[in-house]
């Protein structure tokens, strides 16, 4: 008989593999500092410190997580961003704003799930039209990507913040 694993999860497990190989595969060696915010139990900052050697922490007013998962138990502000070299959001809820507004100070990768964006209701391309708005308007350079996990939720933005002037 298998062991049932003691970990639960919403959604579909295969996403955090699928987003941090999407790390991996885009920033190699570029980057040591993550942090993964709103980040659950801590299952993407596993895989990322384990198969991947950054340092990734979770950034979560829960306090539940994976055992030696690295993880603030507080709410993300976007004036954390300088402690990082990448701010991910995979389906960051409440902290969706504070996420894409990290982008005009570092990398971010933002994967939204549910419209805590905006009063109006916004459906998933909505949502991430008004997050590539709002970056637009600040001159965020940005991309959409869409990741191969299964489910709806997997359009998402990859920016960087601003150039200095010169």
């Amino acid at each position: 008989m298998g062991r049932k694993s003691q970990h639960r999860f919403h959604g579909g497990t295969d996403r955090f593999d699928v987003v941090a190989d999407f790390v991996a595969d885009y920033f190699g060696n570029s980057i040591q500092y993550i942090a993964d915010v709103a980040g659950g139990q801590g299952m993407l900052s596993r895989i990322l410190n384990k198969k991947y050697n950054y340092e990734s922490e979770v950034i979560d007013p829960r306090e539940h997580g994976l055992r030696g998962v690295p993880r603030q138990t507080a709410e993300y502000d976007a004036h954390m961003a300088g402690f990082y070299d990448l701010i991910i959001g995979l389906h960051p809820d409440e902290a969706t704003r504070p996420v894409a507004e990290s982008a005009l100070i570092r990398p971010v990768l933002v994967v939204p799930c549910c419209n805590f964006w905006a009063a109006e209701k916004l459906g998933r391309d909505e949502l991430v039209n008004a997050i590539a708005d709002y970056y637009d308007q600040h001159d965020v350079d940005y991309e959409r990507i869409t990741l191969s996990f299964k489910g709806p939720k997997n359009i998402g933005l990859l920016s960087y913040p601003p150039s200095p002037p010169a």
